[in-house]
């Protein structure tokens, strides 16, 4: 399993994921759309550790308060996050990723706009 380094802007907050991304997720909803962010799907990582900066992140909650985005609280950038489907998994943003690159796969649209609906059209919270 390929492990992928990966880090904020400043480098203060470093972390490995041990992923094999096939594809990666754009979610429309109101914070990823405006932070831009790319991820790598959450059934695609393996394994995900903090190594250095743990301290030096934020976590931000919004609407039900079950995700956690982390930033970093220095640079702002955001390296990851645990999502609203299962909090106790990781999301990574994929363009915080040193070693991957992105434009060589594909981008699966995500409508997290109207998650609600899309959750139980797509069964996602079982």
């Amino acid at each position: 399993m390929p492990t992928y380094h990966g880090s904020c802007h400043c480098g203060r907050v470093r972390f490995e994921v041990e992923a094999r991304p096939t594809a990666l997720s754009e979610c429309n909803c109101s914070i990823c759309s405006a932070k831009a962010a790319l991820y790598i799907p959450v059934k695609e990582i393996v394994g995900f550790r903090i190594t250095a900066g743990e301290s030096e992140l934020t976590g931000y909650r919004f609407n039900t308060m079950t995700a956690v985005h982390y930033f970093c609280r220095h640079c702002g950038i955001h390296t990851f996050h645990r999502p609203r489907r299962d909090p106790s998994l990781w999301s990574v943003n994929a363009r915080c990723l040193e070693d991957l690159d992105i434009s060589s796969l594909p981008i699966r649209r995500i409508d997290g706009r109207n998650r609600e609906a899309t959750a139980k059209i797509l069964d996602l919270d079982k």
